[in-house]
């Protein structure tokens, strides 16, 4: 499968997905489309960008993960998605987990976008200043939609319940960011070589 042919089959995917989880949403209406709308405006950005700067197959890869994670939590919302529901009694946890597996990507993706576009557009080279710049890029990113929880919390307070998912935390945007920035670091340490491998195609 080649590249373009694999990007078309992630927006499509998400796209269907996206749609199907907008006829009959578990949670209410606002909920979804709060949690949604970062898809609905990347998928159009991504489109039309995708011939004119196409990114890395890594990047879309993950960038479609993060798609299905948002898609998934604005269909049951992020405190009562089942499989997360069934770890937290299986393991008698305090909470459910899923809103914490999506803000650790919420590190390991804007991470890897992040490195790619300082790598391909900016004078910055590989080393320390990159790999801290990407850090702050993504602690930066997860910061900015804590700020946009609580906006919607001060304008809707019932629908801020379902959109922030703190279930009784609270030190929850503390860890939100806190694993952002994990995600980050261990996406940069981890993914990095086979990310850049990705990159030297581009320039060849």
């Amino acid at each position: 499968m080649t590249q373009r042919i694999e990007q078309k089959v992630w927006f499509y995917f998400l796209l269907i997905s996206l749609i199907v989880s907008g006829i009959s949403p578990v949670t209410d209406r606002l909920t979804w489309l709060l949690e949604t709308v970062p898809v609905m405006i990347a998928l159009p950005v991504l489109w039309y960008f995708s011939s004119r700067f196409p990114l890395t197959l890594m990047s879309y890869r993950l960038l479609a993960l993060f798609g299905v994670i948002l898609i998934v939590g604005g269909y049951y919302s992020y405190a009562e998605n089942p499989l997360f529901n069934w770890i937290q009694t299986e393991f008698d946890l305090a909470r459910n987990h899923y809103d914490r597996l999506g803000h650790f990507l919420q590190g390991v993706i804007p991470a890897i976008v992040g490195r790619e576009l300082l790598l391909r557009t900016s004078p910055l080279q590989r080393g320390k200043w990159l790999f801290a710049i990407v850090c702050a890029i993504s602690l930066s990113i997860s910061a900015f939609y804590e700020l946009i929880e609580w906006w919607v919390a001060v304008l809707n307070e019932q629908a801020a319940e379902a959109f922030l998912g703190t279930q009784g935390d609270n030190w929850d945007s503390q860890w939100d960011m806190f694993l952002a920035l994990i995600g980050s670091i261990l996406a940069q340490l981890f993914l990095r070589k086979q990310h850049d491998i990705q990159l030297k195609a581009f320039e060849r």
